[in-house]
């Protein structure tokens, strides 16, 4: 089997960084065109030191222009560059006076206007509410510094960008949460998910294999029964390695300074057809029919995604593994296929004893996994169900149900024939 892996990267922070690159942008326009266009509370021009103005503002469009590619990403946006970025916001706001000498007599925009905010925002994003508290804090001081006499709208201006950008931080820092607790939940689900399929191979093969030299091995005696003993000391092992869950993981989550990172290590199967192709159900179950079972199909191919067919053959072969096990050589047992329209539907009964109330929680219990495992954590993997029904001394039913993929659906079975 050849292994590939695939990087899915998780991450709430990217359209954050992508809208703050956007404001950054479309607020250096504002402030450009506020400074041509805009006028005193009188009518007047603003600045009577013009060149100060244009000096400033031509230097933050091409520190703006050319700071874009450190403001798409928490790993670009380094701590030094934060540091010039709010040296640059501090110094449009001090100029401002310089500039123009009214602008402590009246409320009036400073030199980098609402682009200050961006350079808060980029802490925020960057390294949470604190980091955002202490750019806010900065900017907070020089505003009120740079009015002189401070007024009401003044301190309403400052506290909003102060309580903004924490709220900011806050949620970033929530979302930071959220992104490794799910990343670990992916990485324990994936786990779960190949323990079980790990499980259910060495249920069908190795166990079946070291149970049946055991059950021959003491029957025929002598030395085959010391070997059928050893078996079975195997087998309960290998049953309680895998129960115990000792499988490693197939996923690795990280925190990354771009967010969750969750690797996939995948397995593709060299022989047999893609996952994709359709698959005619009646022939993986065809080999089960004989003297002591009997197989009643449509005369339709039942076709499910490869994949899917395989999972639910390999049930069914599980649940008449278990007809041989505990229903004895003699058992007769039937299958039957419905081919539905939402779903395809098989159906194993045998006309043996029955499970005795409470057996299968007994066996789980001890390890023995072949109605968990084998038959309903298949079915739960595809999305079906898997019902057992059994009265003692009435034999035993079980009904699997697979849910029809809607590329593989009947109106495609005649064209694909």
């Amino acid at each position: 089997m050849a292994k590939r892996e695939r990087v899915v990267r998780m991450s709430v922070e990217l359209p954050l960084w992508r809208a703050l690159t956007g404001y950054r942008v479309l607020t250096m326009i504002y402030a450009v065109l506020l400074a041509i266009f805009g006028k005193d509370n009188f009518g007047r021009e603003r600045f009577e030191r013009p060149w100060v103005a244009v000096a400033y503002l031509a230097f933050l469009c091409v520190w703006t222009l050319a700071t874009l590619p450190k403001v798409r990403s928490a790993a670009s946006c380094t701590k030094r560059f934060l540091g010039a970025d709010l040296v640059v916001a501090l110094t449009g706001i001090l100029l401002t006076p310089l500039a123009d000498v009214d602008s402590q007599s009246f409320d009036g925009p400073t030199l980098p206007s609402i682009w200050t905010a961006g350079a808060v925002l980029a802490f925020a994003i960057k390294g949470g509410w604190r980091w955002a508290a202490f750019a806010s804090t900065f900017v907070a001081a020089a505003n009120i510094i740079q009015r002189g006499d401070p007024s009401r709208d003044t301190f309403h201006n400052v506290l909003l960008v102060w309580v903004a950008s924490i709220a900011i931080g806050y949620v970033v820092e929530v979302a930071r949460a959220s992104e490794r607790t799910l990343a670990r939940a992916l990485e324990i689900e994936a786990t779960t998910r190949e323990r079980e399929r790990l499980a259910r191979d060495i249920h069908d093969s190795v166990l079946q294999v070291l149970a049946m030299v055991q059950r021959r091995g003491t029957a025929i005696g002598g030395e085959a029964a010391d070997l059928g003993r050893m078996a079975g000391e195997q087998e309960v092992a290998l049953r309680t390695l895998v129960s115990s869950g000792l499988v490693p993981p197939t996923r690795v989550s990280e925190d990354a300074a771009e967010g969750a990172v969750v690797r996939t290590v995948e397995v593709d199967e060299e022989d047999g057809p893609g996952d994709g192709a359709a698959v005619d159900l009646r022939a993986l179950l065809a080999p089960h029919a004989g003297s002591r079972t009997s197989l009643a199909e449509p005369g339709a191919p039942v076709l499910l995604p490869a994949a899917s067919a395989r999972e639910l053959a390999a049930a069914v072969s599980a649940a008449l593994d278990n007809v041989r096990v505990h229903a004895g050589p003699d058992a007769q047992a039937w299958i039957l296929v419905e081919d539905e329209p939402a779903e395809v539907i098989v159906t194993v009964r045998d006309d043996g004893p029955g499970i005795p109330e409470g057996r299968l929680a007994q066996a789980e219990g001890e390890g023995r996994l072949g109605v968990a495992l084998s038959i309903r954590g298949r079915l739960r993997e595809l999305g079906g169900t898997a019902e057992l029904i059994s009265v003692p001394g009435q034999g035993c039913e079980v009904e699997l149900k697979v849910p029809r993929a809607p590329k593989v659906s009947r109106g495609k079975a005649g064209s694909a024939r």
